[in-house]
């Protein structure tokens, strides 16, 4: 029903944020990746959305990328996973990392993420062979450089550039999107 928004940023409260579309305002849970990379308050985004009605409630999901909002929409059709599930999935992994998890099997990926036991991974991995990762083979990721993503995520967090260069010059080389916007952090707060 909703597909995209497009307005103003007027609130983020993690892993909330508020849309304000010509007068009305939209609340949109997004998963961390989205959050991080998101503009600073007052300014003009844009978000692919998902749109949620249960019998209690209506939501709306948003997503920064094409490709997150497909691979919620898979996760979301296994039987067990939610809404709330396949957020936290996207929280704890881009949607690439977890398309290399489901190539190589690996059910020690994805329990790394808080909230999925060892039986959800099993049942994600199952359910998502085929249909996530499937075509991708051992060259497809070679290792990408995500140094200008977690820069822009962390100046949108408030750091300044000298700041945001240094946490990134002691990041390893090899580190995705979301596991070195964390060791950023953790390097930006001692």
């Amino acid at each position: 029903m909703i597909g995209k928004l497009t307005g103003i940023l007027s609130e983020k409260n993690p892993p909330q944020v508020l849309v304000d579309c010509n007068g009305v305002g939209y609340e949109v849970d997004v998963p961390m990746s989205t959050f991080y990379n998101l503009p600073a308050t007052g300014e003009r985004v844009s978000l692919l959305t998902h749109f949620v009605v249960r019998e209690d409630a209506q939501i709306l999901y948003g997503f920064g990328t094409a490709s997150e909002r497909a691979t919620f929409r898979l996760l979301i059709k296994i039987s067990g996973v939610g809404p709330r599930t396949a957020l936290g999935v996207l929280s704890g992994m881009s949607a690439d990392e977890l398309a290399r998890a489901v190539s190589d099997q690996e059910a020690g990926r994805l329990t790394k993420v808080p909230g999925i036991g060892k039986k959800t991974a099993e049942r994600l991995l199952l359910e998502l062979k085929g249909k996530l990762g499937a075509d991708l083979g051992p060259n497809m990721f070679s290792t990408p450089d995500h140094q200008s993503d977690i820069l822009q995520a962390l100046l949108a967090l408030g750091y300044s550039d000298k700041e945001a260069s240094a946490a990134l010059k002691l990041l390893p080389a090899e580190v995705g999107v979301s596991d070195g916007i964390k060791l950023a952090l953790k390097s930006l707060a001692k």
